[in-house]
Parts: C-alpha cells; structure tokens; sequence
C-alpha cells in the first residue's frame, strides 16, 4: 500500500476525516523515527501501549525487520497485533506502518489470508453467519452452507431481506436482531424440515450502533422430538384423568360454559323428550345431538342424521317419510323407506331445522303429536316410536315473529334448549381441541406434527368464525402442508396471524412446555381483560366465565397486588 499514491488524489481538507474514520492503523514515520502522521486508530494504539512504545525506536527496530509488502504479529499485553511495513520514500526512508488489531482484524476475515481462523470455524458443528450494519452477508461456515442448502458464493452480499423473500432464513433473526436491538433466540425449520435453533448477537460500536451480527443455527431436531414424547405421555395421563372424572368419551371440553352444556345434555339424555340444539355454524350441535344419544336408553337402537338444508325441497318429504308405489313419476315399484322409519325405536336428528318448509313442519308436528307418519302416495299412517333431537342456527322465535317457522312447532321443540356458545366465547376449548385434531390427523396422514406454542398462541386469540368446524378444517391443512415436524407461526393462514384479534402481542417462549405455554397465554389474555375492562364483573362477561373464575385466575397469577389495586370488583 503506496499511502503517497493514496493521497496523491484527494483533497487535502478530506483526507484527515477520511484517514480518521477508517478501521486501520496508520502510522507515517521518517528513518529518524520523527511522526509524519498518525490517525485515530493508530493514536488510540500508541496510547494503550505506551509502556511498550516510550519512542518510536522500539517501532523502527521491528520495522528493520519487516520487508516491504510482508506483515510481522507481535503479541503486546496478550493482545495480538499486526504489523506491516510500506516504504514511501526510498531516499529519506519514510514508513508507513499499518496496524491491526487482531480481534478486531477477525471481523473483517472475508477480506484477509487468515486461512486458519476460517478453518477453525468451518470445523464447528453450528452454522455460523455474520452481517454486516446493513444486514449484508459477510460470511457463512461450512456447517450453515450444509445446514441451510446454500452456496457460500451465493450469498455473500446478499441482504437479509432478500434472503428472507427467498425463504433462505425464514424468519430472518439478524433482521430481528437489528428491530429489537439486542439478542434474539427463535425456533424455525430449514428447508428439509429440520427444527433449528438460532441465536442472533448484536456487535455494538463505541456509539451504541450494531456494526455485525453473528447468528448462530443448531439442528435440535432429535432433542425436539424427545421432548414431545416426553409431552404426549404427560398429555396422555392428563386426558385420561380428565375423561375418568367426566366420563365425556370423545367430546373435548374444557370450558366453563361447555362443561354446563354437557351437564345439561346428561340430564336430557335420560329423559326421553324432543330437544332443541341451537348455536352458530360448526360449534358442534351434531356432536351434541350424538352425545345425547348414546347416553340415553336408546343407544343401541339406530341414530339418523339428516341435514334438513342440504336436500332439495321437492325431495325431502319423501326422504323424511318415504313414498308408496306409484306416487310419483320415477318412483320404485316396491316404494321407499323414509328416515324416520329407518330410526325408529332409535333417534332421529333434523340438523338446520329452521330449513324446513312450512308444510313439512306440520308433518313433523303430527310426528311428535301423535307419534305416526304417513308415506307419500299412502293412506295409511304408521306408527312410530323415535326421539326427535332438531338443530338450528337461526333464531326461531324471530323467523316465528316473521311468519316464517310454525309457533306450535317452535314451543313443541323449545321446551328445553341447549345453546352451545362460540368458540370465540370458550377459549379454554381451543388448546384440548388443537390437541385433540391433531392427534386424529396424524394418525390419518402417518405424520407426528407439533405444533409451536406461538403458533398456539395465535390460534387462541383468533375469533374462529367458522367456530370448531374451521379449527379442524385448519388443523387438517397444516398437518397436510406443514414441511417441518413443527406448525410454527409462518405456516399459519395469513388472516389469521394478522386479524384484528391477533393485533395485540400475546407472545410465548418457542421452548416452552405446551401446557405452560396455555397458562402464560391464559395469563396474558386476564391481564388485557384487566386493563381494557376495568371491573371483574366485565371482564367475566367479556371472556364467558364466571366472576369467582376471573377472581381466583388473577390471584393465580399473582395480579392481586397490582392489577386488583386499580379495578372494581
């Protein structure tokens, strides 16, 4: 390096910033040892080593020794240095001097012959990687070109976005890193599926501002999957112990207000009167109805479902009631069987009952008045012995208001109701229902997916229109899509993760056990409650559970002395 070529072309007032603000020592000394120059970096060395460089003659010795364009380390206070001699001037033997410090000097390797250190790296078993303060790749080992499927030439220079675009690092944790300003830690997979974790470090200049990132990547995979087996006994004896005290059978419940569903379904069950289920779309009214069912004294007699919506209105009364021969165009000579008759003695269910045409609703009137039907085309009515379990969700005392749904049928079904709640408004049920789905889906497709309590914690925030129907809908997706081992929160639907349920942050260690991870959500979502609703009465009715529930939950997670000391109860 030829500092006198260099200069040669700058302007003077440029070139004491410019040399100033470099990363390398410079030094400009005479043969006499008389200082021509010395910038920030070399003054700052001088200064530290004082002890060691009185004069300079301690620096022209080593410089004797050091032919032009070779370098010399020297070891001063356990630090290494590097030192390089360049001759400007051969008459008046003027030396430039470069210094290095050596860790420092490691930070910038890609662009030196430090061969050794790269090995040494290359040889560890973690994937390492190094950003620049602009999120540009400087460096990868061997262990993160293999770990990640990537060329190291392929990527050197490459900007964190690009990359994560790429889905290369997905999520990028020097992105995350250079947001939060300090270490980051995350769960994610490569493209092979393999569970990682990576650690993101920041590398601080003397002003506070990250100058590099070193990421560090690990494949857990196998330690992952220890845990889970480890979780699926402990889960398995916990779901034995719950079915044991409520003898449920398949139903997952959890929740307050399910756990009265279900209590009230047992009394109904044994007694053997026409039920009403009502509730939104896919929370579970078939369920119910089957439940009952099986508890009663009719469980070993047939169960017939009909969906009163989805058969065309011309068809139905003769799939409800059968038909005679002749009775219409196209029938069978020998008449059909209607589905009441195929459940007598059992158990008929009238899904979306508010469907149903008027003058089938007298028909079904008569059912449960009399006890008989009539076939189509027939003259004799015939007896029958069902239960009638209907489901609905619409508002029938409206569409009774509306003309639209026969009263005497209304109060005939209505004498007992059960209202199965929104998932929105049970929680709780979200994690055993989660559990549950995935359970079944992974026995069906042959897969063993988990799923990331991040992830769990997006699904327990989200508002699940489409309420349990939506949630396996969901399940069954990722199991089928999902390429890792884990559902992390990158394989979510979109509308999911960025609903407006989900805008307020409930975040969880990736690591943390499932079962505490649901507390630490359950304790995130009280405390929100808390602040947003003030008194223990709204936010009971605010997350559907009683206010001795709210009460005896915030004492659990020790909110008493802070978050009570500022509501009404």
């Amino acid at each position: 390096m030829y500092i006198i070529n260099f200069i040669g072309g700058l302007d003077m007032k440029y070139l004491d910033k410019l040399l100033n603000i470099i990363s390398i020592g410079i030094l400009i000394i005479d043969h006499k040892g008389n200082i021509y120059f010395s910038n920030s970096k070399a003054n700052k060395f001088l200064d530290t080593y004082r002890n060691h460089f009185k004069h300079t003659q301690p620096i022209m010795n080593l410089l004797e020794k050091i032919k032009e364009n070779t370098s010399l380390e020297i070891t001063l206070a356990t630090k290494q240095f590097v030192l390089k001699n360049s001759i400007l001037d051969d008459t008046n033997k003027t030396y430039g001097i470069i210094i290095f410090d050596i860790k420092d000097l490691s930070k910038f390797f890609p662009n030196t012959n430090l061969e050794e250190f790269r090995t040494i790296l290359d040889s560890a078993q973690d994937a390492i990687f190094i950003d620049d303060m602009f999120g540009n790749t400087e460096w990868v080992n061997k262990a993160c070109e293999d770990l990640y499927q990537i060329r190291k030439e392929d990527i050197i220079g490459k900007n964190i976005d690009f990359l994560e675009k790429q889905g290369i690092f997905s999520p990028s944790v020097a992105k995350l890193v250079f947001q939060k300003k300090q270490e980051v830690s995350i769960l994610h997979s490569n493209k092979q599926g393999k569970q990682l974790l990576t650690t993101g470090t920041p590398i601080f200049d003397n002003k506070g501002k990250i100058k590099k990132v070193i990421s560090t990547s690990r494949d857990i995979t196998e330690l992952i999957h220890l845990r889970n087996q480890l979780e699926d006994i402990q889960n398995e004896l916990i779901e034995l112990k719950e079915k044991e005290q409520e003898n449920l059978g398949d139903l997952i419940v959890k929740s307050h207000k399910m756990r009265e569903v279900i209590q009230l379904a047992k009394r109904l069950a044994q007694i053997d009167s026409t039920v009403l289920i009502t509730g939104e779309s896919g929370v579970g009214k078939g369920v119910i109805s089957k439940y009952i069912h099986e508890l009663g004294n009719r469980s070993d007699k047939p169960f017939v479902k009909v969906n009163c919506g989805a058969i065309p209105e011309a068809l139905l009364e003769s799939e409800l009631f059968g038909y005679e021969h002749g009775a219409f165009t196209g029938s069978k000579r020998q008449g059909k069987i209607g589905l009441f008759e195929l459940a007598n003695n059992g158990t008929i269910f009238l899904d979306e009952i508010g469907e149903l045409p008027l003058h089938l609703q007298v028909k079904i009137l008569q059912v449960i008045q009399d006890k008989t039907i009539q076939r189509v085309g027939g003259v004799k009515t015939i007896p029958i012995d069902v239960r009638i379990i209907t489901a609905t969700n619409k508002n029938l005392r409206e569409m009774v208001e509306k003309k639209q749904f026969r009263k005497d049928l209304f109060y005939r079904l209505n004498v007992v109701p059960i209202h199965i709640p929104p998932l929105s408004e049970r929680k709780e049920d979200i994690f055993p229902l989660v559990r549950h789905f995935l359970r079944k889906y992974n026995e069906k497709f042959n897969e063993k997916k988990r799923i990331d309590p991040n992830a769990m914690a997006y699904l327990i925030k989200y508002s699940w229109p489409g309420n349990v129907r939506e949630l396996e809908n969901i399940i069954e997706r990722l199991v089928i899509t999902t390429k890792g081992t884990t559902i992390l929160p990158q394989n979510l639907p979109n509308y999911i993760v960025h609903s407006e349920e989900n805008s307020c942050d409930v975040k969880i260690p990736s690591m943390m056990n499932l079962k505490k991870a649901l507390e630490e959500v359950e304790r995130q979502i009280i405390h929100n409650a808390v602040i947003k609703y003030k008194t223990t009465r709204n936010i009971a009715k605010a997350l559907g559970v009683s206010q001795p529930t709210i009460v005896r939950k915030m004492s659990k997670y020790n909110m008493t002395d802070t978050e009570l000391n500022h509501i009404d109860t």
